[in-house]
């Protein structure tokens, strides 16, 4: 925090000619302290107690320059702020607690990752089980085709001792066909809803 200026050529011509000055009658303490200030190596400082007293004595006597006129060419002398050294122990305090931190985030973050992922839906077990269920569904859906077909061949075949018209013989093997595959559906569907706990 600021505390002094730091005076400038201004300040310092007219505080010399007001020193030189014989018939003011400046304070003896207030005397010295500028004497003090002009004296000082650079950068020049002068006290904010020192300005608030010449202030109150330029005022008190009616001098023809103010003290704002003296410090035009002055600024605020901000001391560097020496930060203390950190205890290594604090530091070292500091640096576990950071890493203890960060593998709890790490942990928290990969709490439901598996290594045995190959993606986001499942592990290698669920997959496992996926394909199995498609190659049951598979085989399901050949198993039907195969069945309707070989039902429609029989139909077509055996029908040509009763029928000696093709499409008679076409249209009885096509109701045959339909018969088999609307039962295969039905035993599909119950074996279906038995699997999924259904009644």
């Amino acid at each position: 925090m600021a505390s002094s200026f730091v005076v400038g050529d201004k300040f310092r011509n007219k505080v010399t000619q007001l020193l030189e000055n014989t018939d003011s009658s400046l304070p003896h303490r207030l005397r010295e302290e500028l004497e003090e200030t002009l004296n000082k190596a650079e950068p020049t400082t002068l006290s904010f107690s020192t300005a608030r007293r010449l202030k109150t004595f330029l005022q008190d006597k009616g001098h023809p320059f103010y003290l704002h006129e003296l410090l035009e060419d002055s600024s605020l002398h901000l001391p560097e702020v020496v930060k203390p050294p950190r205890n290594p122990e604090l530091v070292a305090r500091l640096e576990r607690i950071k890493a203890k931190l960060a593998n709890e985030e790490y942990n928290r973050i990969t709490r439901n990752v598996n290594t045995q992922e190959i993606n986001r839906t499942g592990t290698l077990a669920d997959f496992g089980r996926q394909v199995r269920s498609v190659k049951a569904v598979v085989a399901t859906v050949f198993n039907f085709l195969v069945t309707v077909v070989a039902a429609f061949a029989c139909s077509y075949m055996g029908s040509q001792y009763l029928f000696t018209d093709t499409a008679a013989r076409v249209l009885s093997a096509v109701i045959a066909a339909s018969v088999v595959g609307l039962a295969e559906l039905y035993v599909l569907v119950r074996t279906m809803e038995g699997e999924l706990g259904e009644p």
